[in-house]
């Protein structure tokens, strides 16, 4: 869609002639056309690989910066549990697997999905994600929790890959059976992806530090989990009331009366 779009706008351009002038007036005539800023950031995410792709093989020297419009941040969107409940109930049993191994691990579809058996250590429970594979750059230590340990050990050995489905190895978990069981379960507004935010937003609410789930989940910087934070206000309830006078956390203190006055 975005790129039938871009057509629309360059079609017959040179590449040389893109000059951030001419992103900038495609910019403009999307929002005048009543298009969200998200919308027109993923087009100009494609345009924007489109041209260091061009670099890279020479066919311009220097790609124009693009400037990408602001959007509002968006809010986790986290599973319940009776949420959850009815979700695994319609899934089929492959995707119900994966389902509860990204719940209890925080991975990526892509991690999941490619995850093989020579990345586990079944005896120290866990397993690693290679650099390669991961989105920062970086390996991504993955502790196996008893949930997590469950689903692999009824995975069959079949294939390098864990995960499969009648012998071959699942290649998607966002496809058309994932949305007609959230249609069915009542699921709205959700997506794979969401099935991260569910598992930080769970260890958060538990009293999972942040500086354990960035390393948990293999973000980059604690800014990446900051939307999170928000979520441990409740478990904050106890040291809250230190402020309190005459509070349940009041720190009792000695009397002394001077001139006829009682001071603390």
């Amino acid at each position: 869609m975005h790129v039938k779009k871009l057509r629309t706008y360059l079609g017959g351009c040179l590449l040389k002639d893109i000059t951030p002038d001419v992103v900038e007036e495609i910019k403009a005539q999307r929002l005048n056309e009543g298009v969200a800023h998200g919308t027109v950031n993923r087009m100009l995410e494609i345009l924007r690989a489109m041209l260091n792709m061009a670099v890279e093989r020479e066919w311009i020297t220097k790609a124009p910066k693009i400037q990408m419009l602001p959007e509002p941040e968006r809010r986790p969107r986290w599973l319940t549990y009776e949420e959850e409940s009815r979700l695994l109930a319609e899934l089929p049993e492959h995707l119900r697997a994966m389902m509860r191994f990204s719940l209890s691990t925080g991975l990526r579809e892509s991690n999941v999905v490619n995850l093989r058996w020579d990345q586990i250590d079944l005896d120290r429970k866990c397993a690693w994600i290679y650099g390669d594979q991961s989105k920062t750059g970086q390996p991504i230590a993955v502790s196996l929790n008893s949930a997590a340990m469950a689903v692999l050990q009824e995975q069959p050995r079949v294939h390098e890959r864990v995960f499969t489905y009648r012998g071959n190895p699942v290649t998607r978990c966002n496809n058309t059976a994932w949305k007609k069981a959230l249609a069915r379960a009542g699921v709205q507004n959700f997506t794979w992806h969401n099935l991260r935010s569910t598992w930080a937003s769970r260890h958060v609410m538990s009293g999972t530090s942040m500086f354990d789930l960035q390393h948990l989940g293999g973000w980059s910087s604690q800014a990446m989990i900051q939307r999170y934070a928000a979520l441990s206000a409740e478990h904050l309830a106890e040291a809250s009331e230190n402020v309190v006078r005459d509070g349940p956390n009041t720190v009792p203190t000695e009397t002394v009366e001077v001139n006829g006055r009682t001071l603390h």
